[in-house]
């Protein structure tokens, strides 16, 4: 009686390997062979069979066929044609990259890869032959085993199971053996026939092949390769944008090659549909204007887009500028234009009008110098927000700086474009690590892999991770490094000019102005760098920048609707602003005593602006509550200068309110005061009081009068003794006629100051000392570009239209209004005022360190007191002190003072240390553009590699030696591609923890050269890579994927579904009901939707479509198989390991 194998009772494998322990050949037929189920039958085979004569196992494995592919045949109304050696050729190749495909299929081990290596040695000495029957499918299982036995010569087994460790020993399966002589001989004369037959095909010099190249190969890889594996794969959006899109003619070769590559890449993240935006990041000076206006223009031309670009009002001329010559379809709007205007309609609703309320539809927006909007609740960021988010507008946002302060600034930016609970497919690693999943839900009610989600982290990796996505930034040293050529004379760096002329990279040279300070002289520096003054400012209450702490709790007359929401305003500015203000005091007393004497009267006149409408009842005018107008990296105006009025209520109109002619004389007694706020305050109250929100006093304690009052008194007290300012005493000021009439008598000189006051003040007072040829720029400049020409004529191409007698020798400018403008015909940079963070030093540099600089140096001129740096670093501690004890923060986990920890900087620059003003991090560089630049230098120093590195499987590894250190042990590198196609990449320990998961650390760590020997691998490195991947897939599939998969709101795919969702609850239980509507939603949940179907469904939708008519609309379009990509779940869920590298070696 034959013996039936079930793997239940009886399994199949025990049996089958103690037949071919006996036997002398063996032939198997099989419809699958997985090669690593192939260990245990493998090590009989090397014991039992030679390879010589018939001492060999041959193995048919058939074309086997998925379920519909067999239909399809039996059904199909296309006859197929006959099999010919071309088809034989074709499935062939189908059938190897099969076999090549299952090796790259989950985490390889030991065990694997010595029992794969073992096979490919079968393959090549004859002892086991593997051919291909290719005539029909073949679904056949049988194993025959030839015996020198006489009585059972030949044992086969006839059942379901292939060779594949499932079919052998876990699944259910139903086989027999045969062992009756006729049965057993015509199995045998069956499988001969097979073998035999013409297209039946030997593929076992290919399957050893495979083997041998894949991550199971004999031969060592070099780890040079696997570091080259790494950045290939991490510079894949990089690689398809560079061969993906096409710069336009009318650039001619007006693009550098870095320029070149940064527009095609921004292209391919602005043209994918789950971004649809990026950050063009550049540092300053490497041509950001023309790198958006090109990538614009390739949008124009591909794709019929027009473009709205939004920029600062003194860069307006100079877009038009470029929108003119690359002819772009595009409008230019400033930003102060951007807010619509609010009032009251004739029903009593608040009617909107104005602004970009009233502009028609672009579909892609450029945003310049994007940093400034980081306040999420000003009225222009909501309404760039609101347009962008209606007209579902791609969007190009450009800054040097992009995270000023802090990355919520980041998170600030991406939001305008990205909703912030859209799934980005990544999530903040870091944060997570550090407290839990659990905890993180716990605490943030947020998706984990949302831009909320990341707005929550402080680690920077998290961020670097997030811009990977979203941004393309290089600096100056990489642009140098890796597309400047070398003077082979001089040594220094260049670039081709588009006439074919070398534009030279500069040095930048620190130099140090020291003016006196003469604590005995009665120097007016030295009076108000006094420790009273000083004391006197840190004592002040500022309750105007706090109205939120003097709110009553129980008014007379509760506030009204409207009242309420200014109130909570007040309250969610708390401290902040307070910080601003008081640290803005201190910053105008280092840039000029005038500025700062200046602001102390405009300060005291707005306190008594308050104090005349509580004295006599009347409402109080709320002005600044943005925190940005107060910020002088962002505006330069005193917020307290009577002649703005700005706020976050600003409506765009207006821009200024004219203060009284005599309010900038000096001023310190209370009925002068209180003269010229009673002027001030009718001002406002009539002809701009829109202007401002008003508040009943009542609605405020009667401490917030009090607090006015002291600090007015306090401050009036130091503009009696300190109020007139002399500027024939002024040495600083002397100190920089100096520097512009003898040292630098005749060339091109940029004075760069953080305030309009002091740019006004020096514009004055140099023009009376005789200087010609100079300018002030600064926000309130009507047209700061003509200046800018006019200054730097040919870096502007703008020669022909400016006269040699009408050209600028010396421009004053705030920072801010030098943001975007071409400044490199000078090369003397002048600090009159030192910013209190060190990078806007290096920014102020980076304006006339531009390409096209002819310069071999860039001399940076900084103003310091003659007694050294430590009268400033002294005068910022106490200033700090006094920020921390009254906890005036400037933001949750913002650094305020980012030069905290670094003093020592400014005493190198004081001591005019070469390199201070180069900074420049590799780690600002965006991951994409690195791995590009490390595989590009690589394949043009040898171009051999692309193919090689190409051609590299998935899962290979190779091994190096590694300095194991505290924070970098030995272990193992893993890169993985999630089943969502993003990338995860790992570090672990030599015990297969958890080191980092930065791209960036780990891309760093795997750097090789060419000629770094390979090391063998760790006994245990497969095993810590398995555990590096599961809990990479852990992780990503324990990530909340719900709410985001269906995009913003405003898409189509969102309003069909949500449509479709009513509709079919609408329909419940009806005959409109059908099993059809509801596999439409089920695939449009699931499933991105195909172009066609969202501009379909956009047309229809905008027509105002009705819920049944656009439910037959996508039946029809998922029958027709347009609705949805709809992809192999097995294959959308698979993680693939693409390779890892072992580090291994001795400790330091």
């Amino acid at each position: 009686m034959p013996r039936i194998f079930d793997n239940i009772d009886l399994p199949f494998l025990p049996s089958l390997e103690e037949m071919l322990g006996t036997a002398v050949s063996a032939d198997f037929c099989v419809g699958f062979f997985n090669l690593r189920g192939w260990n245990r039958l493998g090590q009989v085979v090397d014991e039992r069979f030679s390879g010589q004569d018939a001492s060999r196992c041959r193995l048919l494995v058939g074309m086997q066929s998925l379920g519909e592919d067999e239909v399809r045949q039996v059904y199909s109304l296309v006859q197929e044609d006959a099999l010919d050696a071309a088809k034989a050729i074709q499935l062939r190749k189908r059938m190897a990259e099969q076999f090549r495909r299952q090796l790259t299929i989950g985490a390889p081990s030991e065990l694997d890869e010595f029992n794969l290596q073992r096979l490919a040695r079968q393959l090549r000495s004859g002892r086991l032959v593997v051919r291909l029957f290719l005539r029909n499918s073949l679904h056949a299982k049988l194993y025959l085993t030839h015996r020198q036995d006489v009585a059972a010569p030949i044992v086969g087994f006839v059942g379901s199971s292939n060779l594949t460790f499932a079919g052998l020993m876990k699944q259910f399966e139903l086989n027999v053996d045969v062992v009756e002589g006729d049965a057993a001989a015509k199995l045998a004369r069956w499988f001969e026939d097979r073998w035999n037959d013409k297209w039946c095909l030997d593929i076992s010099e290919e399957l050893a092949e495979i083997i041998e190249a894949s991550w199971a190969r004999p031969s060592i890889i070099p780890p040079y390769h696997i570091y080259l594996k790494i950045a290939y794969h991490l510079a894949q959006e990089a690689r398809a944008g560079l061969s993906e899109f096409r710069i336009p003619k009318d650039f001619g070769n007006r693009l550098f090659d870095y320029q070149v590559a940064a527009v095609k890449i921004a292209a391919h993240h602005l043209n994918n549909d789950r971004r649809k935006g990026v950050v063009l990041g550049d540092v300053v000076g490497l041509g950001k204007t023309l790198m958006a206006t090109a990538l614009a223009r390739i949008f124009e031309d591909d794709l019929g887009l027009e473009t709205l670009i939004i920029c600062p009002k003194n860069l307006v001329e100079m877009w038009e500028d470029y929108v003119h010559r690359y002819r772009l379809r595009a409008k230019v709007v400033p930003i102060t234009m951007v807010a619509p205007h609010t009032r009251a309609g004739s029903d009593g609703k608040e009617e909107r009008s104005g602004g970009l309320h009233d502009l028609r539809r672009y579909r892609l927006v450029i945003l310049d110098e994007s940093h400034n909007l980081r306040n999420r609740e000003g009225s222009r960021y909501r309404a760039i927000q609101e347009y962008i988010s209606q007209n579902e507008c791609r969007c190009i946002l450009l800054s040097a700086t992009p995270y000023n302060k802090a990355y919520l600034d980041l998170g600030a930016q991406l939001r305008l474009f990205v909703p912030e609970g859209h799934d980005l497919g990544i999530r903040p690693d870091l944060l997570i690590k550090d407290i839990g999943e659990v905890q993180f839900q716990a605490r943030h009610q947020c998706p984990v892999r949302s831009l909320a989600a990341f707005e929550k982290s402080p680690y920077p990796d998290d961020w670097r991770e997030l811009m990977r996505l979203y941004m393309v930034r290089r600096t100056r040293g990489f642009i140098k490094e890796n597309y400047a050529h070398t003077d082979e004379a001089s040594g220094r760096k260049f670039l081709v000019l588009e006439n074919g002329e070398r534009t030279y990279f500069p040095d930048r040279i620190p130099r140090t102005v020291k003016f006196e300070v003469d604590d005995k002289a009665g120097d007016p520096y030295a009076r108000l760098y006094n420790t009273a003054i000083v004391t006197r400012i840190n004592s002040l209450n500022l309750p105007r920048y706090g109205l939120g702490n003097y709110i009553a709790s129980t008014p007379a007359t509760p506030p009204t609707q409207a009242e309420a929401k200014v109130l909570s305003d007040l309250g969610r500015a708390g401290k902040r602003l307070m910080g601003f203000c008081r640290t803005n005091l201190f910053k105008r007393l280092e840039s000029s005593g005038l500025a700062f004497i200046q602001s102390l009267e405009r300060h005291v006149l707005r306190n008594y602006v308050y104090l005349h409408a509580i004295e006599q009842g009347l409402p109080i005018p709320i002005g600044t509550s943005d925190p940005s107008m107060l910020d002088s990296d962002v505006f330069d105006r005193d917020a307290d200068d009577t002649s703005f009025a700005g706020s976050i209520f600003d409506d765009g109109e207006d821009a200024t309110v004219p203060e009284p002619p005599s309010v900038r004389e000096p001023i310190c007694s209370e009925e002068a005061f209180r003269e010229r706020a009673e002027k001030v305050y009718d001002t406002y109250a009539s002809r701009y009081k829109r202007r401002f929100r008003w508040l009943r006093p009542e609605l405020f304690v009667g401490k917030l009068g009090d607090d006015l009052r002291s600090d007015a008194e306090s401050i009036c007290q130091v503009l009696k003794d300190h109020g007139h300012w002399d500027a024939s005493k002024d040495k600083k000021l002397g100190k920089l006629f100096e520097l512009l009439t003898t040292t630098h008598a005749s060339e091109k000189v940029i004075v760069f100051t953080q305030f309009a006051d002091t740019v006004d003040y020096l514009t004055t007072e140099l023009k009376k000392l005789g200087l010609k040829a100079l300018e002030g720029v600064s926000g309130d400049s009507e047209n700061p570009t003509r200046l800018a020409w006019h200054f730097s004529p040919v870096s502007n191409d703008k020669r022909d239209l400016v006269k040699p007698s009408d050209e600028l020798r010396v421009l004053i400018a705030t920072d801010v209004l030098s943001e975007g403008q071409n400044l490199q015909d000078a090369h003397v940079v002048v600090n009159f005022d030192l910013p209190w963070a060190i990078i806007r030093l290096i920014q102020r540099a980076g304006r006339v360190d531009r390409i096209g600089q002819k310069h071999e140096q860039i001399y940076c001129y900084s103003f310091y007191p003659m007694d050294g740096v430590d009268r400033i670093i002294n005068l910022r501690g106490r200033v700090r002190q006094r920020l921390s004890e009254n906890s005036e923060v400037v933001g949750a986990d913002e650094i305020f003072f980012e030069d905290m920890k670094v003093d020592h900087r400014y005493r190198d620059l004081y001591n005019e240390k070469a390199g201070i003003l180069d900074q420049d991090d590799d780690s600002e560089v965006d991951l994409s553009s690195q791995a590009f630049q490390i595989w590009k230098n690589a394949t043009d120093a040898d171009p051999s590699l692309k193919a090689v590195i190409e051609d590299l499987p998935d899962v290979v590894f190779s091994a190096k030696e590694h300095v194991s250190e505290p924070t970098r042990p030995n272990g193992a590198l893993v890169y993985l591609r999630t089943a969502d196609g993003n990338d995860a990449l790992a570090w672990v320990n030599e015990r297969g923890d958890p080191v980092t998961e930065s791209p960036l650390a780990i891309l760093r760590a795997a750097a090789c050269k060419p000629d770094t020997p390979s090391r063998p691998k760790a006994a245990n490195h497969h095993t810590i890579v398995r555990s590096a991947v599961q809990r990479m897939v852990e992780e990503d599939s324990l990530s909340d994927k719900s709410g985001g998969q269906l995009g913003r709101e405003s898409g189509a795919r969102f309003r069909t579904y949500m449509r479709l969702k009513a509709y079919a609850e609408h329909v419940k239980g009806t005959l409109l009901e059908s099993e059809e509507l509801h596999r439409t939603i089920e695939d449009v949940y699931r499933f991105p939707l195909r172009q066609s179907a969202t501009d379909t469904l956009n047309r229809q939708l905008k027509a105002g479509i009705g819920d049944e008519a656009l439910s037959e609309l996508c039946i029809a379009l998922r029958d027709e198989g347009r609705l949805c990509f709809v992809e192999d779940e097995q294959e959308v869920h698979e993680p693939r390991i693409i390779c890892s590298l072992g580090l291994v070696g001795g400790t330091n």
